[in-house]
């Protein structure tokens, strides 16, 4: 059974830092590339960034160029979301997500989501 489980989510001032992690378990990381994902009250969810397989990053948001990196350590089976210079707009329940493929491409291919942790930006 595939799971993904988010954590490091929280309160943050503008300008700070968070890093999340995305735990996954029941498959072998190394095959797959992961996603990062984001849904802001009343908004649609939208997607963040992607790491495949040879940690190649792909953004999926211009907003969060310069700012958001990911990587990943596949010998801990986990995926990091590095956040910087947090802006009140970046306050969104944040998903990780599991994509059919070993590389990032189109949103829609990300087949296994976890439960999401929430990240608050506001002094």
């Amino acid at each position: 059974q595939v799971q993904l489980v988010e954590s490091g989510g929280g309160l943050v001032q503008p300008g700070g830092s968070l890093r999340l992690s995305c735990e996954v378990s029941g498959v072998t990381l190394d095959d797959y590339a992961i996603g990062w994902f984001r849904q802001a009250p009343g908004k649609e969810r939208e997607g963040v960034l992607c790491i495949s397989r040879n940690h190649i990053s792909t953004y999926y948001s211009d907003s969060v160029k310069g700012r958001f990196t990911n990587f990943r350590d596949n010998a801990k089976k986990t995926v990091y979301l590095q956040m910087n210079d947090l802006k009140p707009e970046d306050t969104a329940v944040y998903y990780c997500a599991r994509n059919r493929h070993y590389y990032c491409n189109d949103q829609t291919d990300f087949i296994s989501w976890g439960q999401g942790t929430q990240v608050t930006v506001s002094s």
